[in-house]
């Protein structure tokens, strides 16, 4: 899988997710919670790539790079 394709799955997975508005579903809770609550995510995961860099944890940096990617993506998806 490309890391085009990856992406287009993981936007398919987030819109999935909030359309279903689950309790169970991170992704419909976090949008529930509003723009505010996603921002301080992206920061917190942002601030998380950073001192992994800083680390130079190659592990690390791919898992909160992860987490700041997917954030990132609900944050637009949720701004239309």
């Amino acid at each position: 899988m490309s890391k085009l394709e990856f992406l287009a799955t993981l936007e398919s997975i987030i819109d999935a997710r909030l359309a279903e508005k689950s309790d169970d579903s991170y992704t419909a809770s976090l949008a529930a919670r509003g723009i505010h609550r996603i921002a301080q995510k992206i920061g917190e995961e942002g601030v998380e790539v950073a001192l992994a860099a800083v680390q130079e944890k190659d592990d690390l940096i791919l898992s909160e790079s992860a987490d700041l990617l997917f954030h990132l993506l609900v944050l637009l998806r949720v701004r239309g």
